[in-house]
């Protein structure tokens, strides 16, 4: 079950693995970017590698993997989870249509999926709140 605590925390055990586990990866992926590694996929198709490097090339990439380094901080710390995970929403929409259109494959879309279902697991205790903005 997931829920929030006295402190508008969220609880539960999947509430909380998908904390870690999304926290953890976005520090990853964040921190990555700004070591000597070179690990960050271009992409296997032509589309994919052109978006990729224009992304790179513009320097909002290191903006995105900054972001992705605050987020995770906050995820992790168990602070700030609704708007850092409001704050990856358009950023979980690129990754997905990277992972769904311009690099498809069967690991592609296994990331694409987990990415949009462990963002939507961070914002569902705030779920009635939310649906509230999307009323006319």
């Amino acid at each position: 079950m997931i829920a929030l605590d006295a402190q508008g925390r969220g609880t539960g055990a999947a509430f909380t693995a998908a904390r870690i586990i999304f926290g953890g990866w976005f520090l990853f992926s964040g921190v990555e970017y700004f070591t000597p590694f070179e690990l960050q996929p271009l992409g296997n198709t032509p589309l994919a590698r052109e978006f990729t490097l224009a992304v790179i090339h513009s320097g909002l990439f290191a903006w995105i993997k900054l972001m992705e380094i605050i987020v995770a901080l906050l995820v992790l710390a168990n602070r700030a989870i609704l708007p850092a995970a409001l704050a990856c929403v358009p950023l979980n929409i690129v990754i997905g249509y990277w992972n769904f259109v311009l690099d498809p494959g069967v690991v592609e879309y296994a990331f694409g999926i987990v990415t949009l279902m462990l963002n939507a697991i961070l914002l569902w205790p705030w779920r009635q709140e939310l649906v509230g903005l999307l009323r006319w």
